[in-house]
């Protein structure tokens, strides 16, 4: 099959779940025979016409000139440039900028759409935004001709909202095998002595609910946030919870480097509560962390009972006080957590996973067309 990923900034990725995915599931999809494009902003720092094998398409962005409104037109051109190839496949991640444009999808390609997390209940956009969030879930809804969730509680609102199945892919993760403590010494933390929260600074994701509760807690040891603290929600934060012991350490994107801080904290905090399947919390269960995870559909479709469950900041500074208490516990949790990331999880099941929806629904286009074919051989005698 000829396949185009759009939706993403680009690969290999520089910025976040989406980009992640895009280059395991490109690769992947390459190895199995199949043509690959991965569309790329022009303001990506890699330029190269292939990566890996992998056909790189760049598009002009202008979000560095006009803000969010970039990402629109950036997505316009990625889908124009699609019109003119043919593609089999036209893989879709997310909606929040590229419904808008479904007259513009190709009528040649099946449209493919993963409808990622419930967007417009995000507490960042003002009213207007989110009215416009739901429109565009909507319009995607309605006009993909396949529809992916990447979770359980995905699956059931789209089939609540708008009557419509989808298929449920959740992303993958892979086992992180080979621990150096020795890159810990950037930032000079100690194995096991340490607690971790990585997140995009934004307040669904219940990072000042952490803060606040590790402020109460008895715990020493340093609270340690990845994630980049440039916007206003970060500076208030970092503003707000200034003290030796909380340290915002900025975005961290080497693979290496993350996961090495993964598998060595005593106890990470997931507090997402929009959206479905985090890669971030796959990622987590895949470096062995302890799990302490805000209690929400979502998080626990994932995690079931190999986690502890918090909605308050009195439900972190008792998790925390008690985490060294219950290590035989959650010693227990993490290894059911690295068990269903080796069964659940694989990228290997992933990956075969969406090439079976792509086939099917290839094959069930040519029968389509087939029968199309038969009825009008039948008007026409």
């Amino acid at each position: 099959m000829k396949i185009g990923i759009l939706g993403t900034r680009g690969i290999p990725n520089a910025y976040g779940g989406f980009e992640q995915f895009a280059q395991y599931l490109a690769k992947g999809l390459l190895r199995k025979g199949h043509s690959v494009y991965v569309y790329n902003s022009s303001l990506h720092p890699y330029q190269q016409k292939k990566w890996e094998g992998v056909n790189i398409i760049h598009c002009r962005d202008h979000e560095n000139r006009i803000g969010t409104a970039g990402q629109f037109l950036y997505d316009y051109n990625c889908l124009k440039d699609a019109r003119n190839r043919r593609y089999d496949i036209l893989l879709q991640l997310g909606y929040t900028s590229n419904s808008i444009w479904h007259a513009f999808w190709p009528k040649s390609a099946i449209n493919i759409i993963n409808m990622d997390g419930l967007e417009w209940m995000r507490t960042k956009y003002g009213k207007m935004t989110r009215k416009f969030l739901k429109k565009a879930e909507y319009l995607a809804a309605k006009y993909g001709d396949v529809l992916i969730a990447d979770s359980i509680g995905i699956k059931k609102h789209l089939h609540e909202s708008y009557s419509k199945d989808s298929v449920y892919i959740p992303y993958g993760a892979e086992v992180f095998e080979h621990p150096d403590v020795d890159v810990l010494a950037e930032w000079s933390l100690k194995p096991k002595n340490f607690l971790l929260l990585i997140a995009r600074m934004e307040p669904e994701n219940n990072i000042e609910m952490v803060l606040q509760g590790y402020s109460l807690s008895e715990q020493t040891y340093p609270l340690i946030l990845v994630g980049n603290p440039g916007n206003s929600f970060g500076k208030y934060l970092a503003k707000k919870y200034s003290n030796p012991n909380i340290r915002f350490v900025g975005a961290i994107f080497e693979k290496e480097k993350i996961n090495n801080i993964r598998y060595f904290s005593s106890l990470y905090f997931h507090g997402h509560s929009v959206g479905g399947t985090n890669p971030s919390l796959l990622e987590a269960m895949a470096c062995g962390c302890s799990i302490s995870a805000h209690d929400n559909i979502f998080n626990r479709a994932i995690l079931e009972d190999a986690a502890l469950y918090f909605t308050n900041s009195s439900d972190i500074r008792h998790i925390i006080n008690q985490h060294f208490q219950n290590s035989g516990e959650l010693d227990q949790a993490t290894i059911q957590n690295l068990e269903k990331i080796k069964t659940f999880f694989a990228w290997e099941k992933i990956i075969n996973d969406y090439e079976r929806v792509f086939l099917e629904a290839c094959k069930n286009l040519h029968q389509s067309n087939e029968a199309r074919s038969i009825s009008v051989d039948v008007i026409q005698l």
